[in-house]
């Protein structure tokens, strides 16, 4: 069994599977998150494994103090002022990334905004702390299923997928947290939760609700839109045409750059949105080839992912 108390030595022991690029599955007043260092692309590719979660969403970072922000995003007056009142708590907030954040681009689905929360509870707040690393943690179960608020939900979800969860008891809401975005004139809420639009605007003034956000995806829980290039995109390629950049994956003859050479599926889903980036150039091209992926593992996510971005 991987299911543990929740104890100074298994917290301790959790951040030293975080670290290393495992998963942890652990309590929040929320729901059970499905924690990964947020900095390791390939440790978050793992979290979209183990939940069989068909699409790149952005996912959620979690934090160990609202200090650690100024890190990672760029928070303005109505971020200090919701951070004071509601944090640690259920409320997420949509803030712009930082320039040369170290937070991987596919927690963020390639999207130049962040979404961060500052979970409540001593578990949470002890393994952020003790792994000292910002955490994607969207919640502990199997895409698609009832979200957690037991460890024995999660272990029924996952099983053996996650490296250890520690029991912390059962959660206090058992709903996701409320996020707001923040990146915009007027605060967006993106998903309801415990926390109000009511006790919000009590602190910062009108917000509104999202309506269609197929094209502006910031947050779960959304209709899902990931970032697409300006090139043309074409799938399954085996062949290069002229003026074409050709991403490869495994074996490729003339790729321009390569997912994995060794035809690892996670090394791929990490370097997924930085290749798309960096083959998006103009100049350089017309349009951007692809190399069959697997339909398999990670592999679906991939796929789905690369089949968004080209229908756009």
């Amino acid at each position: 069994m991987n299911t543990h108390p929740a104890t100074p030595d298994t917290i301790a022991e959790g951040a030293r599977i975080l670290k290393a690029g495992g998963l942890v599955a652990f309590p929040t007043e929320t729901v059970y998150g499905l924690g990964a260092d947020a900095t390791q692309p390939e440790a978050v590719a793992r979290i979209f494994e183990a939940k069989g979660r068909p699409s790149f969403n952005p996912l959620i970072v979690h934090l160990g103090s609202a200090d650690w922000v100024s890190d990672f995003a760029e928070p303005d007056a109505r971020f200090h002022k919701l951070a004071r009142a509601f944090w640690p708590g259920p409320l997420s907030l949509v803030l712009n990334q930082r320039r040369g954040t170290p937070i991987a681009q596919l927690a963020t689905a390639g999207l130049e905004t962040i979404a961060v929360r500052c979970p409540e509870g001593a578990v949470a707040n002890a393994l952020l702390n003790a792994a000292g690393r910002p955490l994607a943690a969207p919640s502990a179960n199997r895409s698609g299923a009832v979200s957690p608020t037991h460890a024995d939900h999660v272990a029924e979800s996952l099983g053996d997928r996650v490296d250890l969860i520690l029991d912390g008891g059962p959660c206090s809401i058992g709903v996701e947290s409320t996020v707001l975005d923040l990146t915009t004139r007027e605060a967006v809420i993106l998903r309801p939760g415990a926390i109000t639009p009511e006790q919000i605007s009590t602190l910062i003034g009108p917000v509104a609700a999202a309506t269609n956000a197929a094209h502006a995806p910031k947050s779960p829980g959304q209709m899902l839109s990931h970032y697409a290039p300006s090139l043309p995109l074409r799938l399954n390629a085996k062949t290069v045409a002229p003026r074409e950049a050709f991403l490869g994956f495994g074996p490729t003859d003339g790729a321009t750059l390569n997912l994995s050479e060794s035809s690892n599926l996670f090394e791929a889903a990490a370097n997924l949105f930085a290749m798309l980036r960096s083959l998006d150039n103009p100049d350089r091209f017309n349009a951007i080839a692809v190399a069959p992926v697997p339909e398999t593992g990670v592999g679906i996510a991939i796929n789905d992912r690369l089949r968004r971005a080209a229908s756009q």
